[in-house]
């Protein structure tokens, strides 16, 4: 079938053809990107968020990279020089766990994943250059990886100490914050233990200022993405204040006995009720030491997590520890200290002091606990002898009172006072906090890329030397034994300090796969290089101009990536500051879900019947939920193979870019897909009509002047549409085309047959992003011995045939329409008004009338009035 001409096939026979012409590109090397950008041609670098190699793609893969491939589609055919690679997110604990499951070793099972996604990647057509194809699996990525970790260390942007972190007992590993359920391990169910280990650490925080400052000049960035990264980052401008201790519990070293504060709030000191700690606090942590009842308290907040999600909706709780501090700005007034579980250990120094009248959550907790509440904010308009602290707090906009020298001031004017008394008297001082923290990256995992250090008892920690990586894991490991593999391998740590030549061990903690995806875009530009990146390389396709991926890296994965090409930056590795000039964040896929029972059922697995739905297997009734995030837990997934299998490439990724626009979510329906394939097939069916029927014939007439405005119009909207990153708007336009097609093949005429030809060429063209296979079928049918559609430039429109050169002008007697008339564009009113009087209609609405008045609105409406 492969060699069958087109014109052959009534129909688009998709499971021959697109197979054909994918073979065609990938002899023609279609999609291949030189290693430098040519400097006779603009570059454009597009790029999807690589997937992990879970098994099978599912539709919101589709999606995702049907979007970069009409990006990357359209810009080649522009004549920009296309960078459009992919590559694989392939290590992660998910391997590791099936090992365990499964008993297959972790690099087996990514590598078969990996096999099958890119097989169905490739039957979808997407104009990729396999050539630079990369997995962080593969020792030639992260060796590379490797050394990018030492020139940091080197550069004084990684750094080894002691962290608090959530320790699985039962896993024997460090979970993120995220990971911990209830108090329990999200895998094992075990209670989770607070441990401090030595960890390895990027300094993030070296990068806070420019990190935020830089999201004001990210103009192709989604709003909300730049809002949530600057609330990340957090910057605070406020005030360190030390808080004297009333006999501190011996052992408790801190500056003069204190307890430090970080606040933005100095103005409203006086308003002091209580100082909470955080439960990790090394106050708290000395007081469970001695107390018991404090023991358990700590012990309780640890259950139930640190993240900022979790305090959030957990019942707000304290532990009065029995000392108290004196308030620096009253030496008379005392307060009392609480172990609390919703102060953050991460945010400024873990301690915080409650001003009840301020804040909403301070004000709930002195109410709980009967504390002192203290009024020091008088709301605007309120009257300070009439005013009382109800149960709100005041949030608004307030002047301070019962608040010694900063009383009658503004908020504004206070803070400043307040830090400015504070330094004078040597109780704080004013400082900028940060609430993002350095980029702890160790994990007790042996699926990830190993840390390149190797600890003495001599020498200390020494980096593994260049020509020693990269430091690869070894295959024969077992994972019957909980905890990380790599510290029970008998061989692979132990191995010869590279400095004094003396046993030594390697370090069995491999990076966090953020560290992984901070940087491939980067690798794709010379991904098989001996170095990290090649400068002429990396700084001629950087940065990428068009990122999409879902909204759920929009802090992480992007800031850690943003990091990431600064510290390289700073390493020699490359020479820009933002790896992303463009980002798009694509909605979700939705689809119902179908319950029998307690069972889940999969979409395939049900089928309607009248007006309801029921199982296949069963022939009962099932439940159908709600269209939702499609998920593997809830069976209401999508197999791309089967859409393909089904409709062919074109049609899935038709429907893709059809339904909605592409930021927002969008349910996959069966009718849609149908649709989407009855449309494929009806402008095969038109385009081959004309290839068949027409003659080339070389005039234009008046007979397809309508059609041939209506193509020109048809580019510069396309084109729009694609600029604009709308392409649901593009698809649009396309079925408005196809169908003044349709009505231009019942006309006759001189032109018709040239105008036809022209939309078919044209419409041929503009598809060509979004179904590929079916442009280059539709360009073989009117050009059997022309070039690829992917070698071929974007249309341009003809200035002339896009101004309108016909008006619909609607006639009406007394008010009532009778009739319509078609003329040029601002016609004489003489000539409108005659050939309205001619209208057959409007004729006899007139006969024996006398007309009063002629009314004509020019382009639009003539309207008679009249008499008798």
């Amino acid at each position: 079938m492969s060699d069958m001409t087109p014109h052959e096939l009534s129909t688009f026979d998709f499971h021959a053809r697109e197979p054909f012409w994918q073979k065609r590109w990938d002899e023609a090397k279609s999609f291949e990107a030189p290693d430098v950008p040519p400097a006779d041609r603009p570059k454009y670098y597009v790029l999807e968020m690589f997937p992990y190699p879970s098994g099978q793609l599912h539709v919101g893969h589709v999606r995702n990279y049907t979007l970069g491939d009409v990006v990357a589609r359209y810009k080649r055919a522009q004549g920009y020089a296309v960078l459009h690679p992919m590559g694989w997110d392939a290590f992660g604990l998910p391997a590791e766990n099936a090992a365990r499951e499964r008993g297959v070793h972790p690099g087996t099972w990514t590598m078969q994943n990996i096999a099958t996604m890119r097989e169905t990647l490739q039957r979808l057509g997407f104009s990729l250059d396999w050539k630079r194809e990369i997995a962080t699996c593969q020792p030639e990525y992260y060796g590379q990886q490797q050394k990018l970790f030492l020139d940091m260390l080197k550069g004084g942007l990684v750094e080894r100490r002691d962290a608090a972190v959530n320790w699985d007992p039962v896993d024997q590993t460090v979970l993120a914050n995220e990971q911990v359920v209830d108090g329990r391990g999200w895998r094992s169910g075990a209670l989770i233990e607070k441990k401090t280990l030595s960890q390895w650490f990027l300094k993030i925080t070296d990068f806070a200022e420019p990190l935020l400052e830089t999201l004001k000049k990210l103009d192709r960035w989604p709003e909300r993405v730049k809002t949530m990264q600057e609330r990340w980052i957090g910057r605070s401008e406020g005030a360190k204040v030390r808080f004297p201790l009333h006999h501190p519990p011996e052992g408790y070293e801190s500056e003069g006995d204190a307890c430090e504060v970080f606040t933005t709030r100095p103005d409203t000191l006086f308003g002091l009720s209580f100082i909470g700690i955080a439960a990790d606090h090394p106050l708290a942590q000395k007081i469970a030491q001695e107390n018991s009842d404090a023991a358990a308290f700590v012990e309780e907040c640890r259950r139930v997590g640190t993240s900022e999600e979790a305090l959030s909706t957990t019942e707000k709780r304290g532990f009065d520890t029995g000392l108290r501090v004196t308030n620096p700005f009253n030496p008379e007034q005392t307060a009392p200290v609480w172990i609390a579980n919703f102060v953050l250990t991460e945010y400024g120094t873990g301690a915080v002091f409650g001003c009840p009248c301020g804040d909403q959550r301070d004000l709930d907790f002195a109410r709980k606990y009967d504390l002192a509440v203290p009024s020091v904010l008088l709301p605007t308009g309120e009257d300070e002898a009439s005013f009382t602290l109800g149960e709100k707090a005041v949030t608004g906009p307030a002047t301070l009172y019962h608040s010694g020298f900063l009383t009658g001031k503004s908020t504004k004017d206070a803070i400043r006072a307040a830090i400015e008394h504070l330094e004078k008297i040597g109780a704080g001082q004013g400082v900028t906090n940060w609430r993002l923290r350095d980029w702890g990256v160790s994990r007790q995992r042996y699926w990830g890329c190993p840390i390149p250090i190797i600890y003495c008892d001599s020498c200390g920690a020494q980096p593994v030397p260049d020509d020693q990586l990269p430091v690869t894991l070894p295959e024969d490991v077992s994972f019957e034994r909980p905890g990380n593999p790599l510290d029970h391998h008998p061989t692979w740590k132990h191995v010869a300090c590279p400095s004094c030549g003396k046993p030594a061990q390697r370090e069995t903690d491999t990076c966090d796969t953020f560290v992984d995806s901070s940087w491939y875009f980067a690798r794709y530009t010379s991904p098989h290089a001996k170095t990290p990146t090649v400068a002429d390389a990396v700084n001629g396709w950087l940065s990428v101009d068009q990122y999409i991926g879902g909204v759920e890296h929009a802090i992480l994965h992007l800031l850690y990536a943003r990091f990431f090409t600064r510290a390289m930056k700073q390493t020699g590795h490359l020479d820009v500051d933002e790896p992303f000039s463009g980002l798009f964040t694509q909605g979700m896929v939705t689809h119902e879900s179908y319950r029998d029972g307690d069972q889940w059922l999969y979409p395939e697995e049900v089928e309607q019947r009248g007006d309801v739905v029921v199982s296949k297997k069963t022939g009962r009734d099932v439940t159908v939920g709600r269209s939702e995030k499609m998920s593997k837990s809830k069976r209401n997934t999508v197999s791309p193979v089967d859409i393909i299998s089904h409709y062919g490439a074109d049609t899935a990724r038709w429907f893709v870019l059809s339904d909605s626009p592409p930021e927002r979510d969008m349910e996959w329906t069966a009718a849609g897909v149908a649709a989407a394939a009855r449309f494929m097939q009806k402008l095969y069916r038109q385009v081959s009509d004309v290839a068949q029927r027409d003659a080339r014939e070389a005039t234009h007439g008046e007979a397809g002047a309508d059609l041939r405005h209506i193509t020109h119009r048809t580019i510069v909207a396309v084109t729009e549409a694609l600029e604009n990153f709308t392409p649901n708007v593009a698809v649009a336009r396309l079925h408005e085309l196809s169908s003044a097609l349709g009505e231009a093949e019942k006309k006759g005429g001189e032109g018709i047959a040239a105008a036809r030809r022209e939309a078919a060429h044209v419409v041929t063209l503009l598809i060509a992003p979004m179904m590929p296979h079916l442009a280059e079928e539709l360009m073989a049918l009117l050009e059997p011995d022309g070039a690829l559609v992917v070698e071929r430039a974007w249309p341009e429109a003809q200035e002339a045939l896009l101004a309108v050169h016909k008006v619909t002008i609607a006639v009406q007697v007394r008010g009532k329409l009778r009739g319509t008339i078609i003329c040029a564009p601002d016609a004489p009113k003489e000539d409108v008004l005659a050939q309205a009087k001619a209208d057959e209609n409007v004729a006899k609405a007139l006969e024996g009338k006398r007309i009063v008045k002629e009314i004509h609105v020019p382009n639009r409406i003539v309207n008679f009035v009249v008499a008798g």
